[in-house]
């Protein structure tokens, strides 16, 4: 039973094989299925770990959260009558969790986040406990998951608890667009909740799956905004009557930054009619905003293959504690589930998206003021002139642009330097990843917000420009994108509400509505 087909019929197998950003981001957005490997090496792996540690409870062993209590209270020794009864008191006593929940996107992303985890075979879980996750993506089944309340070592503890409890028919689920109570949609399926075995409590919540599902989803969002970027670059060069040589090739050939030189030649591509052109441009210089673009922008290009590396090796780890490695008969008690990469992968991410977001926001105060707007209307104010007195055109927009620009810019203040002593001083070095990655999650979505400002104004812009100059002065790429524009923002002649358009906008930058630069 599927609620809420696919849009596409690609199936991710989960287990011990390498997954990508993509993997997941495909995942979260339903464009892909789930499933887990019916492999039988893989499943007599995961089992082996499984049955290794019941020899491990056999001897009566000393196990490190199996039979010892948790963090600091490692030196509790817990009876052997009770170490059934453990995992569920884990999952119980970090139910505290607070903030809004993580939407569905990101949910998914953190529960197959986990899932690719376990899957490595060094968890010392059962084959039932990952066929149950499987099943959650499957049906769509996801637990509410509260968004703060993580340090981000011991990996996302507090969160990770509420895809613990759900799964043993604890709390509440989004399923079928209502909130409902775990066991009933459980029920509903015909699936039993399960009970945790010594160990899968630790398993499941003892790891960095909901830092690295935001930070997956994040690279996506990031990777889109840097091409639209280059994209409305190229349009501001248009209306501002630009000087197209600032990206020749040459120049960016002796500053061989590899990111930069691409930024540089997409915008050279899309200004080819301008470079064609024997005329000088009508400024020998421009300012740094339009000048400058592919080094700003370029230092995301560049940072990104490293962000990915980061969060693709986490994403493909085992970062749990203890790890349980069957083969060798090991315990082995160790810190994977610190988030020290994603921490920095996102720390970073939001700093090179936060000024591109500055970057757009400067730009867009060129166009429409007519000092710098090369004889444009102020405010880019489309009236007829019997009526220009009353009409203010993209005065309120730029505000906003600047209000939202400034807030992204606010938010780049590294989470992972305020790292706090914790769990009576057990923790007492923490990686803040989940709130790194929560913060570069807002500066993306506020940077998303400036690019929707751009794009109505670049439309505004170029239709001004336009009816100036020749219209076929524009090569194939910005025509293109601005008939699209066109399609989906009506000139703005008189001053209206810009909201809806705004809102529609970023639905359309967060579902890569336009091809750029294929």
């Amino acid at each position: 039973m599927n609620t809420h087909p696919f849009t596409h019929s690609r199936t991710i197998l989960f287990d011990h094989r390498f997954l990508s950003v993509n993997d997941i981001s495909d995942v979260a957005d339903r464009r892909a299925n789930v499933a887990l490997s019916d492999d039988a090496a893989f499943r007599a792996r995961i089992q082996k770990g499984a049955d290794y540690l019941d020899q491990l409870l056999e001897k009566e062993k000393k196990i490190y959260g199996v039979t010892t209590g948790y963090g600091d209270s490692c030196t509790v020794d817990v009876p052997m009558e009770l170490v059934d009864d453990l995992p569920h008191h884990l999952y119980s006593y970090h139910g505290c969790g607070l903030g809004d929940y993580l939407t569905l996107e990101q949910t998914r992303a953190v529960l197959a986040v986990r899932l690719a985890s376990l899957a490595k075979g060094y968890s010392g879980v059962s084959v039932a406990l990952l066929e149950q996750i499987a099943r959650f993506l499957q049906h769509d089944v996801l637990p509410l998951i509260p968004s703060e309340g993580s340090v981000g070592a011991s990996g996302d503890l507090t969160p990770l608890s509420y895809l613990a409890a759900t799964l043993c028919g604890e709390r509440e689920v989004m399923f079928e667009g209502k909130i409902q109570k775990a066991k009933d949609v459980l029920t509903t399926l015909h699936l039993s909740p399960v009970r945790l075995r010594p160990k899968e409590g630790l398993a499941l919540m003892n790891g960095t799956a909901v830092m690295t599902g935001l930070a997956c989803l994040a690279y996506r969002r990031a990777e889109y905004v840097m091409t639209l970027a280059a994209r409305i670059t190229s349009m501001a060069s248009v209306v501002l009557n630009g000087n197209a040589y600032h990206f020749d090739q040459t120049l960016f050939l002796v500053k061989p930054h590899a990111g930069q030189q691409q930024i540089a030649s997409w915008i050279r591509d899309d200004l080819k009619i301008n470079l064609d052109r024997e005329s000088p441009p009508n400024r020998l210089q421009d300012r740094y905003s339009i000048r400058c673009a592919p080094h700003v922008i370029g230092v995301l290009a560049d940072a990104l293959p490293l962000f990915k590396q980061f969060i693709e090796n986490e994403l493909n780890s085992a970062n749990d504690n203890p790890i349980i490695d069957p083969e060798g008969e090991q315990v082995l008690h160790g810190g994977h589930f610190y988030g020290g990469h994603i921490a920095f992968a996102m720390d970073s991410m939001k700093n090179a998206v936060a000024n591109i977001a500055d970057l757009l926001d400067r730009q867009m105060a060129l166009m429409v003021d007519t000092r710098y707007n090369q004889g444009l209307p102020s405010n880019l104010s489309g009236s007829s002139q019997v009526r220009a007195q009353i009409n203010h055109g993209l005065k309120a927009l730029q505000i906003s642009a600047s209000a939202w620009t400034a807030e992204a810019l606010k938010l780049t203040m590294p989470a992972s330097v305020f790292s706090r002593s914790t769990e009576c001083h057990n923790q007492d070095k923490v990686s803040m990843g989940t709130i790194a990655a929560r913060d570069c999650c807002r500066v993306l979505t506020l940077t998303e917000q400036v690019v929707a400002a751009l794009l109505i104004t670049v439309r505004q812009g170029m239709a001004l420009r336009l009816a100036q100059n020749n219209p076929t002065a524009l090569s194939s790429s910005l025509r293109a994108m601005y008939e699209a524009l066109s399609k989906d923002i009506p000139f703005i002649d008189e001053d209206r509400r810009l909201e809806p358009d705004l809102r529609r906008l970023v639905g359309n930058i967060q579902q890569k509505a336009w091809k750029l630069y294929e």
